[in-house]
């Protein structure tokens, strides 16, 4: 089954203009150049992150997190990952939470 994503060709690179398709560890694909679009390409996903986060942070409003990491885990509750937490078990609870 053939789905469709947008992205721009630079060179030998895709650089990918919405999310970017589940890569396994290679993906064969289909490139069709199409010409004569006129659309603008939007901005850098930096450029727009920025953007919206600028009002917050002018405002002090993440002033208060002393840890970004705990902070975003708590939040999410995410679990310890066995790849990624040296002290992860397969029944480890989320990082944030202490038994």
């Amino acid at each position: 089954m053939a789905r469709t994503y947008r992205a721009v060709l630079r060179g030998n690179q895709l650089e990918w203009l919405d999310s970017p398709p589940p890569q396994p560890n290679a993906l064969e694909v289909r490139v069709a150049i199409i010409e004569g679009e006129t659309d603008e390409l939007p901005a850098g996903r930096g450029q727009v992150m920025a953007k919206a986060l600028a009002e917050p942070a002018a405002r002090g409003a993440f002033s208060s997190i002393s840890d970004p990491v705990a902070w975003q885990r708590e939040l999410r509750q995410e679990r310890n990952l066995m790849r990624r937490d040296p002290d992860a078990t397969p029944s480890s609870p989320p990082a944030s939470h202490t038994p």
